[in-house]
């Protein structure tokens, strides 16, 4: 995807109207599992795949748990079944800053052996150390999903973007992770945030979402 097309879906992002979510797992298939929840079954909630985590992080599973089922329209996927948190590794991309903007490509590969599909956004949040969500909870663009599928090796990006606090004001705080769970799913990945600080509290500390489309997004 070129810098220019990236633009565009990012543009798109700061234009639509958003909706409010706690630790993300957005709008999915939900072609071959259950009914999806819509937010009673908290308490079963399942921690990143960390080496040696025992419980949840503080803050965030439960809002995990709630989101990760919910999604935003019914939608049928073309070809293969969703993708599972088992068969996916999670990275973040290189920052493209623009506008007073950071924009980071959230990059979900298929690491299984068959292929799936991805619908929708991801859920995301940044957590210190303990596992503490940092800042208030990720908004959603309008910009309309569309069906990802992935072969074995083959990556989709979903854009993460926040003012830049230099320029904003907003308050901030350094994460030691992002947090990421895919669609439709309930156990999240955890990835390591290399990117300094983010915006947590005061005017623009919002982080935005657009949903997943094929490719890295670099």
């Amino acid at each position: 995807m070129t810098n220019r097309s990236l633009g565009v879906r990012r543009a798109a992002l700061l234009a639509g109207p958003v909706a409010m979510l706690g630790l993300l797992a957005g709008c999915g298939s939900g072609d071959d599992t259950a009914a999806p929840s819509t937010g009673a079954t908290t308490a079963s909630a399942s921690v990143p795949r960390t080496e040696g985590a025992s419980s949840p992080p503080s803050g965030v599973a439960t809002d995990a748990v709630s989101n990760s089922l919910t999604p935003s329209a019914a939608h049928s996927p073309v070809g293969g079944t969703r993708c599972h948190t088992s068969e996916l590794s999670a990275s973040v991309g290189r920052n493209d800053p623009g506008a007073g903007q950071e924009n980071f490509p959230v990059v979900l590969t298929n690491r299984s052996s068959r292929t799936c599909t991805l619908y929708g956004y991801p859920g995301t949040a940044f957590v210190d150390a303990s596992g503490k969500q940092l800042g208030p909870d990720p908004e959603r663009s309008s910009t309309e999903p569309e069906t990802v599928k992935l072969a074995p090796g083959q990556s989709a990006w979903a854009g993460l973007s926040f003012a830049n606090p230099e320029v904003s004001g907003a308050g901030t705080a350094t994460p030691a992770a992002l947090v990421v769970t895919p669609p439709d799913e309930k156990d999240p990945l955890k990835v390591a945030w290399k990117s300094g600080e983010v915006p947590v509290s005061g005017n623009e500390s919002s982080v935005r979402l657009i949903p997943f489309s094929p490719g890295t997004g670099a």
